[in-house]
């Protein structure tokens, strides 16, 4: 008479009624692999061409493309979850005629766990791999790299532009049109812009949306963001980082114009503007907040100076 040791669970591989298990694991894979191909092919075709911020410059192509890269890598990940649990919830549940709900079937496919904890791994590897290319790659991601950037354009022909946050709005200037001081934000095309980010006051945020250019804009600092332009049209420019009571209308509208249109406009503000020009202080890649008045007399006029060389603030006018 054969020994038992009282248990009532099947041998593995057999279902309660004696049947033989299915393959749940390869038909979930397959199922997986198939979805996830035609979800990946759809998004691509579909979905992916108009993904933010777009494609006007070299930095929002990039961005576009990354998060593209992201989401087709990023889809099977989430579909993988959603294949196990609608199986499981279907084919394991509670009363289901001939379903193995303990037992060794019930401690899961060693294969399978290997599988999915080497696969994830391998593909965050290859993404920390893919993002620092990325990175160095296009010479930067439209971010703010401070003063000394640790990548820049291989373009030879950068234009400057001064990006000047205060509360509650920005302003430019252009240095090589004059140094003038406006608040139209308009770049040429088919160019490599360098913007160069400050603050007046407090800290602010330069947000180009659609040029794909972020930076902080931090009193005394000057951060410089690259981007090559693309196409024509206008975009969105607000303040990204909390600067006060009126942060949220701290935003405004630029354009991108031909070549020829830009250097029409440029030269023929330069003129318009240079009465007000001469009253600026004098060009330069930050500016002391009480240059303008913008301190709100944080800065003492010429009590205690914060510069040695320069005198900044209102001049008593001599007798």
């Amino acid at each position: 008479m054969a020994e038992t040791n009282g248990s009532s669970s099947p041998p593995t591989g057999t279902t309660g009624s004696g049947t033989p298990e299915p393959p749940h694991a390869k038909r979930m894979i397959t199922f997986w692999l198939i979805i996830s191909l035609v979800v990946d092919v759809l998004y691509y075709t579909l979905a992916g061409p108009h993904m933010p911020p777009g494609d006007m410059t070299s930095a929002a192509s990039g961005a576009q493309f990354d998060l593209n890269i992201l989401m087709i890598c990023a889809l099977p990940v989430i579909l993988g979850v959603w294949t196990y649990l609608g199986y499981a919830l279907y084919n394991f549940r509670e009363g289901r005629p001939g379903t193995l709900l303990t037992g060794p079937m019930a401690h899961g496919n060693f294969r399978l766990q290997v599988g999915w904890m080497v696969g994830t791994t391998v593909l965050v590897l290859g993404l920390f791999v893919f993002g620092t290319a990325e990175l160095i790659i296009p010479a930067g991601a439209g971010g703010g790299e401070g003063p000394d950037p640790i990548w820049t354009p291989t373009s030879h022909t950068v234009l400057p532009i001064q990006v000047i946050g205060q509360q509650w709005k920005w302003t430019y200037r252009y240095p090589t049109y004059g140094g003038f001081e406006t608040t139209s934000l308009v770049i040429p095309d088919n160019t490599t812009i360098a913007f160069h980010v400050t603050s007046l006051d407090v800290i602010h945020d330069f947000w180009a949306y659609q040029l794909g250019i972020k930076a902080d804009a931090n009193p005394q600092q000057d951060n410089v963001a690259f981007t090559t332009t693309h196409q024509l049209g206008q975009f969105t420019v607000r303040c990204d980082e909390l600067c006060g009571l009126w942060h949220g209308a701290m935003y405004g509208f630029g354009h991108v114009v031909t070549k020829a249109a830009f250097a029409a406009w440029a030269t023929r503000t330069e003129a318009q503007l240079a009465a007000n020009t001469k009253l600026l202080p004098p060009f330069q890649w930050t500016y002391v907040p009480d240059a303008n008045g913008a301190d709100g007399g944080y800065y003492p006029d010429n009590v205690d100076p914060y510069s040695k060389v320069e005198i900044y603030g209102a001049q008593k006018a001599k007798v």
